[in-house]
């Protein structure tokens, strides 16, 4: 049960279909945040500071801080600019502090589906084994939200080959696994029905910009703005999103926290030229648009 290799085909910006999104603005623009559990005493994920085999309480605890600190000076920072954002979880969030993912619900942001926890791998998982884990993660959503989850990522960007299929099962509207290729969404091809495929960063996604490329606070400012500033000025030519991705540990920190702040707003000032959305409410836009219009698999 693997998906075709040609699951979606090539397709040049400049030669696609011109539309608009909401209100006739030419970009929308996302946030993301990453709500993660690591497992206590497992290896998972990369050390910040230097690698330590084989497991660094250190580095469990600095990703603790995400959800002891990180999390609610981050959503303290969003209330101030009033920006609603899509909050990518596991599921064991639900057990391990609840009180986050309860605090983001109140405020009406989108939680978006993320495996049950950092330390599973969907590549490592049989077809059964992660059936019944997208299963299982999709009724904990819907339980402990009132919603059913409409999105997807894979934790660790670690999809198998299955996983879009069994997504499509599951009743998933869109996934972030696919959307690294390009700057609008696209419908990606299974057995049963295509699912969309969101724009989602990897140049712009905190993890690799501070933890592999060791960015500073002051560079990844300067990123997300040029970012901004040249993609609304692209959008011109082509409507686009603009997706930004960000973990409760790393810009939770307040001297990272200070100068995302300084970003997000010079983009709010921005004003009517873009849709701030989120990530659903693109996905349901774009999905809404006449046929004609949207990348279809050919």
């Amino acid at each position: 049960m693997q998906n075709n290799p040609e699951c979606f085909s090539y397709s040049p910006l400049p030669q696609r279909p011109q539309y608009t999104w909401s209100d006739g603005k030419r970009l929308a623009l996302y946030v993301a945040l990453n709500v993660e559990h690591f497992p206590y005493g497992v290896q998972s994920g990369p050390d910040l500071d230097r690698p330590t085999q084989p497991w660094a309480q250190r580095s469990w605890l600095w990703r603790e801080y995400g959800n002891r600190v990180g999390a609610w000076r981050l959503m303290n920072l969003f209330d101030e600019l009033k920006l609603s954002v899509g909050v990518i979880a596991n599921t064991v969030i639900f057990e391990h502090c609840p009180q986050v993912l309860a605090a983001h619900v109140k405020r009406g942001d989108e939680l978006i589906s993320h495996g049950r926890s950092q330390v599973e791998r969907q590549i490592e998982m049989s077809v059964d084994q992660e059936r019944d884990m997208i299963r299982d993660v999709t009724q904990t959503m819907t339980r402990h939200n009132g919603t059913r989850p409409v999105g997807w990522m894979s934790p660790y960007l670690t999809p198998s080959a299955n996983t879009t299929n069994l997504l499509a099962e599951e009743g998933y509207e869109y996934c972030m696994d696919w959307g690294i290729c390009d700057e609008q969404p696209f419908w990606v091809r299974t057995p049963t029905r295509p699912v969309l495929a969101m724009p989602y960063p990897i140049e712009l996604n905190d993890q690799p910009a501070v933890v592999y490329r060791r960015n500073t606070a002051a560079e990844y400012e300067e990123m997300l703005v040029d970012n901004f500033d040249e993609m609304l000025r692209r959008s011109e030519d082509a409507p686009l999103v603009y997706a930004i991705s960000i973990h409760t540990f790393i810009l939770g920190q307040p001297f990272r926290l200070s100068r995302f702040r300084r970003a997000l707003q010079h983009m709010l000032e921005a004003g009517d030229a873009v849709w701030f959305a989120l990530p659903r409410d693109i996905a349901g836009y774009y999905a809404a648009l006449p046929a004609e219009l949207q990348l279809h698999v050919s």
